[in-house]
């Protein structure tokens, strides 16, 4: 009994069509992770500068930012099993396009960074569709669970796919990893076309600009969802240190300047902490009180920032010790992190109506996905005027400041409750 309530709450497994769509997701987000992975190594090979490499933070951000919020939109008024259908066709097709242009040997890196663009407008408006058909899957009780299990692939993914890519691209080349991510995307469309049809309970919106503003006029008007977004904001701007890995890698721990073991094992913590997270996440669905179980985690996440950056000061008296102590103080920010997340989504999904779900998704993605590279601006401009280490370490305190202030300031997001039934 007590091994069943430590381990991940697999309840949600049981339920045939939210099963079918975890095991392809297992299969596709390690296929989406060699693109990632081998996307900026194409860009790379074919222009030898990191500035166009760079380029895909703008080509990725931007269709990401635009057609999430619209997506969102989209997923508020059409059958949503349509639009996954539609999306997951798109993304299959970008792939396909991804691997026509390595296999003929392409050299035009806008050629690559346009399907890179299109890419991720087909993920930005399948991803909160994908979130917003959940509540429909799984019950209340069980969203909890159903989130950690989603996290937790999704970061394992992280962790395996930049491995087994860069493994791989000297062997069989940037073709082979791009069909496979075509290929792998398969598993996902039986899985979305199996589903029933999913339409939207009270759907009255226009998919476009109002409908946009009117999900931000609808979260403005619930402060308890507004405050989802605000300290998940908190958290990722002033406490995600990862630009700083490279230069914490070679000058506080002491590896090489192009890469090496400290630098392979600070950006693999906090996704494998994530996963260990995950694995033990069965108290998830336990837990009543989601905006206090929030708040401790982000808190958590901040104090773990802080201690790294303490290790990565304290580097130079004891450089291995000190390197093992920053990774598993990253661990566990990676693990309080998933836990953040699994609470914060099951905020959105819970308390808010069907009909701006997506809209309420979209603007959850953008969050995400903006929140980091905020932080990688933040923090190298941080680091150029007071030094890495101390720019983790006072963004962890930031992390706590910043997130006992918002807490004092709507104290109903921390007694925000769910009731079991």
């Amino acid at each position: 009994m007590a091994r069943d309530r430590l381990l991940a709450d697999t309840r949600p497994l049981r339920i045939h069509h939210f099963r079918r769509l975890w095991l392809a997701n297992i299969v596709t987000v390690i296929g989406a992770q060699l693109t990632v992975v081998a996307v900026p190594a194409q860009i790379y090979a074919i222009t030898g500068s990191s500035a166009y490499v760079g380029l895909t933070g703008i080509f990725g951000l931007v269709p990401l930012v635009v057609f999430g919020l619209w997506g969102g939109a989209l997923a508020d008024v059409f059958d949503r099993r349509t639009l996954l259908v539609v999306t997951t066709c798109g993304l299959i097709l970008t792939s396909a396009g991804f691997w026509l242009q390595a296999a003929v040997g392409s050299q035009d890196v806008w050629l690559l960074l346009g399907l890179f663009s299109v890419q991720q407008a087909f993920f930005a408006i399948n991803q909160p569709t994908r979130s917003a058909v959940l509540p429909k899957l799984v019950p209340p009780e069980l969203l909890p669970a159903a989130n950690a299990l989603n996290t937790t692939v999704f970061q394992a993914g992280g962790i395996a796919g930049p491995l087994v890519g860069g493994a791989l691209i000297p062997i069989v080349g940037f073709s082979w990893l791009y069909l496979i991510d075509t290929v792998t995307l398969l598993a996902t469309l039986g899985a979305v076309v199996g589903l029933p049809r999913l339409p939207v309970e009270g759907a009255t919106a226009i998919p476009g600009v109002r409908a946009v503003i009117d999900g931000f006029r609808y979260l403005r008007g619930h402060p308890i969802l507004l405050m989802s977004f605000v300290v998940d904001l908190i958290a990722m701007v002033f406490g995600m240190p990862r630009a700083l890995f490279p230069e914490l890698a070679d000058v506080a721990f002491g590896g090489p300047s192009e890469g090496g073991l400290a630098f392979a094992l600070l950006f693999a913590a906090i996704p494998a902490g994530a996963v260990v997270g995950g694995v033990l996440s069965g108290w998830v669905s336990r837990v009543e009180r989601h905006g206090l179980a929030v708040i401790v985690s982000i808190l958590v996440w901040g104090l773990a920032i802080t201690g790294f950056g303490i290790a990565a000061l304290l580097a130079p008296l004891a450089p291995t010790a000190m390197l093992v102590v920053a990774v598993v103080l990253l661990a566990i920010g990676g693990a309080a992190d998933m836990a953040s997340s699994a609470f914060r989504n099951t905020m959105l999904m819970s308390a808010a109506e069907d009909e701006v779900r997506g809209r309420l998704q979209g603007i959850f993605i953008v969050v995400v996905a903006g929140g980091p590279r905020v932080a990688d601006v933040t923090h190298g401009a941080a680091a150029a005027v007071t030094g890495a280490a101390v720019a983790a370490a006072g963004g962890g305190i930031l992390v706590i400041v910043g997130t006992v202030l918002a807490a004092l300031a709507v104290p109903a997001f921390v007694r925000y409750r769910v009731t079991r039934g």
